[in-house]
């Protein structure tokens, strides 16, 4: 690796494929026309490509197939990206796994194919980068590389997936003890505390690590950040959501961008607000990850045209983030299994 990480990703990356402009979706026997398609790299790829975009120098930790699928994920990772894949691994005989959404009335249906990873969690870890932060979902296994992280200095941003027993158990919160901070969805966040409203799972949380912060998709965030004292509820970004498909992804590589740039929690939380507004506008995952242009447009945008005051007034600190030059940068990019985004710049 050139120079150490900003942030370093590790899971497993899929092969997306998107479907777009259904008008209904199939029923058995029955073949429907979609008049869009997208492919991209999605699973741990949504959110480093969501982090790449937004000037993070990321490593992603995978394992990727050398078949073709694997190939195309890589080209587009690595050349089109820039993320760094030094802690990744190709894999011979083995299939990447594959996910093809059929977004559908502005919700997606999935239907995913994959096998077991040929490595383990330490396996995609790979000796542990150095890295500013590390994004990590928890697990009731555990995951033994976040202590090495957090000794190394490495803050530790984690979120956990849907418990499919719905049994909800705190075990797996216990890694938490490891971690900077936790960014769960309000229904998470309740389910894991037994509580019925999202500002007491805030509180709850609260205790087991130093940083919370709770999503409330179009409602916005909740935050508290306990190494400052700072407390933080943001409104909603009005946006007209087409899938919500990488948005927490998004959101997170937002509220990282703001904690590694030092910012105010206030800050932090509606800039991450806005980037995972800003990607539900648009279809599939790492496609939708908004980039500094997309967030300099928004912005000359509002000030011209909203009345909306407060607004305009919570995303002031704008003027002094956006890197210079945003207007003219790679707004987001596009990707197909034949084809690399025409954004790319001829390598």
């Amino acid at each position: 690796m050139a120079r150490p990480l900003d942030l370093f990703v590790p899971g497993v990356v899929y092969l997306d494929v998107i479907f777009t402009g259904l008008r209904e979706l199939p029923a058995p026997g029955e073949e429907v026309w979609a008049s869009g398609m997208g492919s991209c790299p999605g699973g741990v790829a949504n959110l480093a490509v969501a982090a790449s975009r937004l000037g993070l120098h990321t490593g992603l930790g995978t394992a990727l197939s050398s078949d073709a699928y694997g190939e195309f994920c890589h080209r587009v990772l690595s050349w089109q990206e820039g993320i760094d894949l030094s802690a990744s691994r190709r894999v011979d005989d083995w299939h990447s796994p594959v996910t093809v959404s059929l977004a559908y009335d502005r919700d997606r249906s999935m239907i995913t194919h994959g096998h077991p990873l040929p490595t383990d969690e330490d396996g995609l870890v790979n000796g542990l980068p150095a890295a500013r932060s590390a994004a990590v979902s928890l697990s009731p296994e555990g995951t033994g590389w976040m202590r090495r992280a957090r000794a190394a200095g490495t803050m530790v941003f984690a979120d956990v997936g849907w418990d499919e027993t719905e049994q909800w158990s705190c075990d797996v919160l216990g890694d938490l003890s490891d971690c900077h901070a936790f960014l769960p969805n309000q229904v998470e966040a309740m389910r894991y505390t037994r509580t019925d409203d999202p500002r007491q799972a805030l509180e709850k949380l609260s205790g087991l690590v130093p940083v919370v912060v709770v999503t409330c998709g179009a409602d916005g965030a909740m935050a508290v950040d306990g190494t400052t004292g700072e407390v933080a509820t943001v409104p909603g970004v009005p946006v007209e959501a087409l899938d919500p498909t990488g948005a927490g992804d998004v959101f997170t590589a937002g509220f990282i961008t703001g904690t590694l740039g030092g910012w105010p929690l206030a800050d932090r939380v509606a800039f991450a607000t806005l980037v995972g507004a800003l990607s539900v506008q648009h279809f599939g995952g790492s496609l939708s990850a908004p980039g500094w242009g997309d967030i300099a447009d928004w912005w000359q945008a509002t000030r011209r045209t909203t009345t909306d005051r407060e607004l305009v007034t919570r995303f002031g600190f704008l003027d002094d983030v956006i890197p210079p030059g945003s207007r003219a940068a790679v707004h987001r990019a596009t990707a197909t299994i034949a084809r690399l985004s025409d954004a790319q710049p001829d390598q």
